[in-house]
């Protein structure tokens, strides 16, 4: 069976194409490294900004200590096309008070389960990208997406 050519997409389509899977999915799975066991799980960013995400944490929770012994992780976001983008980076536990407070006072549900922004159990990690990939429903082959051209 002969594999069809993958079709040239431009930069700023591809671009376009990620966040608008990123959009319509929502909700991305978030892995990390439990020692050698990947761990994967749904979480609910608290802000996008091209593709550094913002996600809320506890302290108390196991992904804590396994983005504190390894800070690799990886998102996938998937549109009900089936359209993936997955975001590969590293996970910054966000000390700024400014970025902090801007979070918290834009996340209702942040605030309703957490109850105050003094709550020792809250972390938030940025979610820095190094490389974004996008396929198209499942066509086996992804593109990559660039980031350094992000508006």
């Amino acid at each position: 069976m002969q594999i069809p050519e993958k079709p040239v997409i431009p930069d700023d389509q591809l671009i376009e194409l990620a966040r608008a899977t990123m959009k319509e999915a929502k909700f991305p799975f978030l892995s990390s490294i439990d020692g050698d066991q990947p761990r994967l799980r749904p979480i609910s960013p608290l802000q996008v900004e091209g593709f550094t995400i913002y996600v809320a944490n506890l302290k108390i929770y196991h992904k804590t200590a396994e983005i504190a012994a390894n800070p690799k992780v990886e998102l996938c976001y998937m549109a009900s096309n089936h359209d993936q983008v997955r975001i590969t980076g590293m996970a910054h536990h966000v000390t700024d008070r400014e970025t902090i407070t801007a979070l918290w006072d834009t996340n209702p549900l942040l605030r309703k389960y957490l109850g105050s922004i003094e709550n020792p159990q809250l972390i938030i990690y940025r979610i820095t990208p190094n490389r974004v990939r996008y396929m198209k429903e499942w066509a086996l082959e992804y593109y990559e997406v660039p980031i350094d051209k992000q508006d």
